[in-house]
């Protein structure tokens, strides 16, 4: 690590090589992790369509099946968008929209930790979406294609953009999902 006008800053490779920023690494490293846990999500999601379709109805959405194939594509775009840094508030908001879609649906209702099965808890889903909600307003760092084409969105635009991620997860539920019923422990 050198200091370069009183920032910390890594030296990767020889002493020509690239500079970066321990922000800009940071921002990476971030972008890289929820890239990853998006595309493992999105990937996991289309290995099996049926069942993600059949899993998407029984926690109470309709259009399930077209709901399992978006899910996927769009959870693999999020992660591409993220781990290239491009048009990076709008993949975080994608992100918050499947998050918050995940814990009003799902996981608010067994409570603050991941181990209560059956379906877990809110912190996970909390916890990715807040990332994401953070890397929209901060901004993906140098080390991103938006940094390259000069897309600075960071700041009031960013947050803005990621509040928009919270409006198409209202917007979804609104439209697709309905809290389905308790099912009768004595049902014969």
């Amino acid at each position: 690590m050198t200091q370069i006008i009183g920032r910390p800053t890594f030296t990767l490779g020889s002493e020509k090589g690239l500079n970066m920023e321990t922000f800009d690494l940071a921002m990476l490293a971030l972008r890289i992790w929820l890239a990853a846990v998006m595309v493992a999500h999105g990937l996991n999601h289309g290995r099996n369509l049926d069942g993600t379709a059949s899993w998407f109805a029984s926690k109470g959405f309709a259009n399930s099946r077209v709901l399992a194939v978006l899910s996927s594509a769009g959870e693999v775009a999020i992660g591409l968008g993220l781990a290239l840094g491009l048009a990076t508030p709008l993949a975080a908001a994608g992100l918050i929209a499947v998050m918050t879609t995940a814990f009003w649906s799902i996981h608010r209702f067994a409570g603050f930790f991941v181990f209560a099965r059956p379906d877990e808890g809110y912190e996970y889903v909390v916890s990715l979406a807040v990332a994401a909600a953070l890397l929209a307003t901060i901004g993906p760092g140098e080390a991103s294609l938006d940094a390259v084409v000069g897309l600075d969105l960071a700041g009031g635009w960013g947050a803005l953009i990621a509040l928009g991620g919270v409006l198409a997860a209202g917007a979804q539920l609104a439209v697709l999902w309905r809290k389905p019923e308790e099912r009768s422990a004595d049902v014969t």
